[in-house]
């Protein structure tokens, strides 16, 4: 028998497995309770933003007075330190063992912030599809800076997925926070210490809200609308479950720079980015565009980013989100302030060009610049 190389060879790879239990369904949050019950909790902080307030307080309904040390509703955008510092202060004078966060990245990430100084435990119930329950990835902002990290003792330890608590997510903000999931799995596709099978839940979770967003955000009702939610929710636990797995790169150190340092809203800002980001390591990464583009039913990663972002009426440039063209440069600066992992090698005149484009809201270019 002749020695032919084998095509489909599977690199070395290190692959980690993490301790947290999924609870995922329609009317999964009736069963919150028992999930407190399975890890010895007795009485819960419950978290949200202020317009979420309705949702804390049915959460708090369900688990009833006695389990319930109070609702702290003042969870903000990038997680302000003072308000970090607000939260585990009422969680020490209400006597809580942990923490419930009910909503998107903004409340679950104050919910960490709490586990990383105070070590409760956090439960989260995802209302968006920001995928922040899935890592151990925290970031909180101080001084105009955000800092982000990781560690073990911020991933929540249960995560209850109910697709009925999205119902109402306007479709405005189910494009940005689907846009934002997908760009969680599509650098994961290029990732320094990515694995086989972070790519094959990356592509999964990608195809999924590729199908999903349109029609959530095409005027769908009734059946049709409930198993699209579904399906993206689906997708967003599969494209956190990566963010939070593997390392991320040019796309994520772009978006928390303009996040945490220009006050930027999250989830429109890797909205407007991601094509841009592709579109820049495309050169460096073959494979992993031609991995999403399959996901998305293109031909080409960037331009089916992009093209899909403006499908959903979607923000498509950074001026349109509050950013100030004068602040790109400095936007620049601190971008390229620490090194990290990338495919591509971070080139200033390049990058600086990324940002005006994205500023503009310009096509990506296919090939990369």
């Amino acid at each position: 028998m002749t020695d032919t190389a084998y095509p489909n060879a599977v690199s070395p790879f290190v692959y980690t497995s993490r301790a947290q239990r999924v609870v995922f369904g329609p009317g999964s949050l009736e069963g919150l309770a028992a999930e407190l019950d399975a890890l010895g909790l007795r009485r819960a902080l419950v978290l949200c933003t202020a317009p979420q307030r309705a949702q804390a307080e049915r959460v708090a309904a369900l688990l009833g007075a006695d389990r319930v040390a109070g609702i702290f509703d003042q969870a903000a955008m990038h997680v302000p330190i003072e308000v970090a510092r607000q939260a585990r202060q009422a969680a020490r004078e209400h006597g809580a063992d942990c923490a419930v966060a009910v909503g998107g990245g903004s409340t679950i990430g104050l919910g960490k912030a709490i586990a990383l100084e105070a070590g409760l435990p956090v439960i989260a119930v995802p209302t968006t599809y920001a995928g922040s329950e899935m890592t151990p990835i925290y970031g909180i902002t101080e001084a105009g800076l955000k800092k982000t990290g990781k560690d073990e003792r911020v991933l929540p330890r249960s995560v209850v997925y109910d697709p009925e608590l999205s119902m109402s997510l306007p479709a405005a903000m189910s494009a940005t926070s689907g846009m934002n999931a997908i760009a969680h799995a599509a650098e994961g596709l290029y990732s320094a210490d990515g694995n086989p099978i972070m790519d094959l839940m990356a592509q999964e979770g990608i195809r999924a809200l590729a199908r999903a967003l349109p029609v959530i955000c095409g005027g769908a009702a009734g059946q049709a609308l409930q198993a699209a939610r579904g399906d993206a929710l689906y997708g967003a636990w599969l494209c956190g479950t990566v963010l939070g797995s593997v390392g991320m790169a040019l796309h994520h150190k772009l978006c928390h720079t303009l996040g945490g340092s220009f006050n930027l809203p999250h989830a429109e800002v890797h909205t407007v980015v991601l094509p841009h980001a592709l579109a820049y390591n495309a050169p460096a990464a073959p494979q992993a565009m031609q991995r999403i583009a399959a996901a998305l039913g293109a031909s080409d990663a960037a331009q089916g980013v992009y093209d899909l972002a403006r499908s959903l009426g979607a923000p498509t440039a950074l001026r349109e989100i509050g950013m100030r063209e004068q602040d790109l440069d400095q936007a620049c600066d601190i971008a390229l302030r620490t090194p990290y992992p990338n495919p591509r090698p971070l080139e200033r005149a390049a990058l600086r060009a990324l940002l005006q484009d994205a500023y503009e809201g310009r096509r990506p270019g296919a090939a990369g610049r």
